[in-house]
């Protein structure tokens, strides 16, 4: 039996990485029971992993005007606008642990404007979209249809921030052929 390809390019051995990778992978060893593939991965740069893992974790979890759901809500919405199978099973996994309701991550990934959501979510979801799809079409007019919704300009920038982050994973993820780890599948559900 064949083995499933993670990656487009070599995966590196747990005994050639530093320390500090090795830290990094404890938490979600304990919590998870498994090491994310992206983590494995983005290791064949360690630096690197350490500097996105840093941003990221401030991003999605740090102090914010936005709920962890929120910014996962937009992680979804961004890698099903772009297609990224490594992003979408992990972020709706992600989801669907936050909210303890996996029928609404699927609703959010599969349509967000007909999900069971407040129409300011709504609103900051379609920012995102049009952020992803479009970039150089925004306008100030975009930024105050988020104030209009009842977001603040430190809300405005973490949702775009999130939605950059996630526009830069799903370009690694998709173009280094990423695989998600099978144990996202049934996560949260």
């Amino acid at each position: 039996m064949e083995e499933q390809r993670l990656t487009w390019l070599r995966v590196p051995e747990p005994a050639e990485l530093p320390e500090a990778v090795h830290e990094l992978w404890a938490p979600s060893l304990e919590k998870l029971g498994f090491v994310p593939n992206v983590l494995r991965l983005y290791a064949l740069r360690p630096s690197h992993l350490l500097a996105w893992t840093a941003h990221y974790e401030e991003l999605m979890k740090g102090d914010s005007g936005l709920t962890k759901a929120e910014r996962e809500m937009i992680a979804v919405v961004v890698s099903v606008t772009n297609d990224c199978a490594y992003c979408i099973a992990a972020h709706s996994a992600a989801l669907r642990k936050l909210t303890k309701d996996a029928a609404l991550a699927d609703q959010i990934g599969a349509d967000h404007r007909q999900a069971a959501i407040p129409e300011r979510m709504k609103t900051a979801l379609d920012y995102a979209v049009k952020l992803t799809r479009q970039p150089t079409q925004m306008a100030a007019a975009d930024v105050q249809a988020l104030r209009d919704a009842g977001w603040t300009d430190e809300d405005v920038m973490d949702i775009a921030e999130v939605t950059g982050m996630f526009n830069m994973s799903n370009r690694m993820a998709s173009g280094l052929g990423w695989a998600p780890n099978p144990e996202y599948e049934t996560l949260g559900r």
